[in-house]
């Protein structure tokens, strides 16, 4: 098993994960492990959503046989960052680590290998979301997970192993410090003010100039002090804190502004690479809870020694700017997806 090694002083982790066999370059070199007819070079899948005749099944593979004919896959990575192999390898401060303890799955977001994130249809998405929430719902049940992350690559220059359309689930056994402080802040916040921080910010952002796209449901914006060049967040309307309970009209909705927002982003930027991450409230007992949402960030550029270092960040790209293009283009991709022209 790989380990999770804490910093000296400060709340920074590093997972060095267990070094398995190369499997995954291998793979890549005989065919795309992610594809139909190659699901013997992956891990059985533990999900396969079967869409027939307008009804979804949920199945899973066997020894005997994989599921055919599926929309969305979800398996094992064959090169995890975290495992569910046994150890007891803990050292203390100040070199404190401990087992890099945990899930690490791979959900094949369609069986189209030219596919892409900001071109599979929102009835797809709207599979994929209900699969997610499908395996965070399991793996909160399991031993050792406190946090479950979810996260995409999309591009070489974004971290993706694979051009296949995918995204990753990743448990860890300790909230990640991002989610941490946000969640410190906003419980900070809500006890000066009586009200939560996202719920203020989507009625400042809502019509403003960084707005770039509002449904009935949820509110794309670009932030007020982004990070990275036409970054943008997805926050629901309403007061939510636990993605795993949203209804199937919510998962609906977000599925759409999921499609036409990376849609927009692709129209607008030429096909950027680009990370997006759910930042979910931890559904553990007595923990902060925040208002979840989707972050993407789009990778335009190299950070330099001042964002490295100091965490201090330049983005030459101003989120008024942002949205005024990202906007522009993603109304107009959510036009042609309701038949508007």
């Amino acid at each position: 098993m790989g380990n999770l090694r804490k910093d000296y002083v400060l709340e920074k982790f590093v997972i060095f994960p267990y070094q398995m066999n190369n499997s995954t370059n291998a793979d890549l070199q005989s065919g795309c492990p992610f594809c139909p007819g190659n699901e013997l070079m992956t891990e059985r899948a533990t999900l396969a959503l079967v869409a027939k005749d307008g009804i979804l099944k949920r199945l899973s593979d066997t020894e005997e046989s994989p599921i055919e004919e599926w929309c969305v896959r979800v398996f094992q990575s064959s090169n995890p960052s975290v495992t569910t192999l046994e150890s007891v390898d803990y050292t203390d401060k100040p070199h404190y680590s401990e087992p890099a303890y945990g899930y690490h799955q791979i959900v094949v977001a369609s069986p189209d290998h030219n596919a892409n994130l900001s071109s599979i249809s929102i009835e797809q998405w709207t599979n994929v979301l209900l699969v997610i929430q499908d395996r965070v719902r399991w793996l909160y049940t399991q031993k050792g997970v406190t946090y479950v992350s979810i996260y995409v690559n999309d591009g070489t220059a974004a971290g993706a192993a694979s051009s296949h359309p995918h995204l990753n689930l990743l448990t860890l056994s300790t909230i990640p410090p991002v989610i941490e402080i946000e969640a410190e802040a906003a419980h900070k916040f809500m006890n000066e003010n009586g009200n939560c921080p996202a719920c203020i910010t989507l009625g400042v952002e809502s019509e403003g100039p960084r707005q770039i796209l509002s449904t009935d449901t949820y509110l794309a914006f670009c932030p007020w002090a982004s990070s990275y060049p036409y970054e943008f967040w997805i926050y629901p309307k309403k007061h939510m804190t636990t993605f795993s309970k949203i209804s199937q009209k919510e998962i609906s909705g977000l599925a759409m502004i999921l499609r036409a927002t990376l849609g927009g982003l692709s129209r607008a930027l030429n096909n950027v690479p680009f990370n997006l991450v759910f930042h979910l409230s931890p559904e553990k007992k007595n923990s902060r809870q925040i208002h979840w949402h989707i972050e993407v960030y789009p990778q335009l550029h190299t950070w330099s020694g001042l964002e490295r270092g100091y965490g201090v960040y330049v983005n030459r790209i101003g989120p008024e700017k942002g949205a005024e293009i990202l906007g522009a283009a993603c109304r107009k991709e959510l036009a042609e997806l309701v038949g508007i022209t």
